[in-house]
């Protein structure tokens, strides 16, 4: 027996990252973590920094780091947009835990003309590649 599928596009400002079927869909909106599996009502969400991990038809699971962006959910297709998109295996994990100690860093000594939400994205955004990379590195190969 064959399982249910949905179209899934991801998208960057770069390129076309993924378009095929899969099973389902996970990823990090600005309200906590999303599953899209088909026959999901229709949706328009923010999308957090984090990881977006997919189940294509016939069960091979792949993961991307994602900076934020928009996913939509119709009838039959899922589209993710987002600004950047980064496949695990692509991540580089010491210029991600660079980017870490670096905004822990300009965090931890605030100066006059510091801009802390930018700090703290930057932040974000670094753990989250991390968290790709590792959950990645643990459970696909």
């Amino acid at each position: 027996m064959m399982a249910m599928t949905v179209h899934l596009d991801v998208v960057s400002a770069e390129s076309m990252i993924f378009s095929g079927r899969v099973e389902s869909l996970q990823v990090t909106g600005s309200e906590g973590e999303l599953g899209i599996m088909p026959g999901h009502s229709p949706l328009l969400a923010a999308l957090k920094p984090g990881m977006v991990r997919m189940v294509k038809q016939h069960g091979h699971e792949e993961v991307f780091y994602l900076s934020g962006g928009m996913l939509e959910v119709q009838p039959g297709n899922v589209t993710v947009l987002a600004d950047t998109v980064i496949r695990a295996t692509d991540i580089d994990k010491a210029e991600a835990e660079e980017a870490k100690r670096r905004a822990e860093s300009n965090i931890s000594s605030l100066s006059g003309d510091f801009d802390y939400a930018q700090a703290a994205q930057e932040l974000a955004k670094a753990i989250a590649q991390l968290r790709v990379a590792e959950y990645s590195s643990k459970n696909i190969g």
